[in-house]
């Protein structure tokens, strides 16, 4: 598979550095969380809310060591991948992150596997309340533009 090269800010994502960023299921939360998002979220905050989708509860109930695993991946691992490739800015000076401009190259990828996330969850429920219906809205208008 394709090596990430760092600062590929501006530059076309390849399908396999695409696949390879939504592979796993951590770093698509970690998405899910920063889309709509216009300013950088702190990496506590967005940690609290992917272990609380991760175990399915409200982001203020997620145990200490659940928060902790979610925290050190994304810090170690997840973050700097998709900081790489250019997906996401990660400002360790504050520790921060926010989308960047090659998300748009990516978005309609994670419109598509949103479909194999768990229904009747806190990630389904936040996923619909953003922006009316949200993700899980603009797939079913897609998908009726596709059909007629």
């Amino acid at each position: 598979m394709e090596a990430l090269a760092s600062s590929q800010t501006e530059e076309e994502l390849s399908a396999d550095t695409i696949l390879e960023l939504l592979a796993n299921r951590r770093r698509r939360y970690l998405l899910y969380a920063l889309r709509g998002r216009e300013d950088p979220i702190e990496l506590s905050t967005l940690a609290e809310t992917v272990a609380g989708w991760e175990h399915d509860v409200p982001p203020d109930e997620v145990a200490k060591n659940e928060y902790k695993s979610v925290y050190v991946s994304s810090v170690q691992c997840h973050v700097p991948k998709l900081d790489d490739a250019g997906v996401v800015d990660h400002d360790e000076d504050n520790h921060t992150v926010i989308l960047s401009d090659n998300f748009d190259q990516l978005e309609p990828y994670l419109q598509v596997v949103v479909k194999d996330e768990p229904e009747n969850s806190t990630l389904h429920a936040a996923l619909q309340t953003e922006s009316g219906e949200g993700l899980l809205g603009q797939i079913r208008e897609n998908v009726a533009r596709l059909k007629q």
